[in-house]
């Protein structure tokens, strides 16, 4: 059984304490901060993970935290939760992200139901984001006119073109393609434009 952490970040002592508790009773590795700056430093990418954060908090708050997460690209489930929540609000969270929105005095019956509808969602991402760290480490050791090679393969570019847009030889083209498929650790140009356009398409 996959051991899920949840990350609680509230300011409030008493509902971390409450949240931690009964998620740590259902089995959960449960961490918990009283800011998102604190679970910021302390985020770990290796683990399948949910956030449940508090939308108002002195400092950082939790939308603002949401944006930032979005920004560094972590993609985590978040579920806010909130004594001053409202529809607009709600409907803005979701649409950055966020996976739920449960307004406060909550039921902790209800939060753990949530959290549990969210394992699955929390483990698909956290392969996608393994998944494009490996990518990127296959990339990186690409070297530059490699990488200049394999910009134009994605772009449909043939042989005799890249050789003329580089000016080198149709076998040196051939050369750097060989030479990038084994690194990206691909047999087939199907299997390298996969690794390829996913790494881009990652990165917009």
């Amino acid at each position: 059984m996959i051991n899920y952490t949840i990350y609680i970040v509230d300011d409030d002592d008493a509902v971390r304490d409450s949240l931690r508790f009964l998620l740590e009773t259902a089995g959960y590795n449960v961490l918990t901060f009283s800011s998102g700056s604190e679970f910021l430093e302390k985020y770990d990418p290796n683990l399948v993970s949910i956030l449940i954060t508090d939308v108002r908090m002195p400092g950082m708050t939790g939308l603002q935290l949401q944006e930032e997460l979005n920004l560094r690209k972590i993609n985590i489930p978040i579920v806010f939760i909130s004594g001053h929540g409202n529809v607009p609000m709600a409907v803005d969270t979701m649409k950055k992200g966020a996976v739920d929105f449960i307004e406060k005095p909550f039921n902790l019956t209800e939060i753990q139901e949530v959290i549990s509808q969210l394992t699955a969602e929390a483990q698909a991402r956290a392969d996608e984001a393994q998944s494009q760290r490996a990518n990127e480490e296959l990339l990186s050791k690409l070297t530059t006119r490699e990488q200049q090679v394999l910009g134009r393969i994605v772009a449909g570019r043939l042989n005799k073109q890249i050789a003329d847009d580089l000016s080198i030889s149709i076998k040196t083209v051939e050369a750097h393609r060989a030479n990038i498929m084994e690194k990206l650790q691909v047999s087939t140009v199907a299997d390298l434009m996969k690794v390829a356009l996913h790494f881009h398409s990652t990165k917009e």
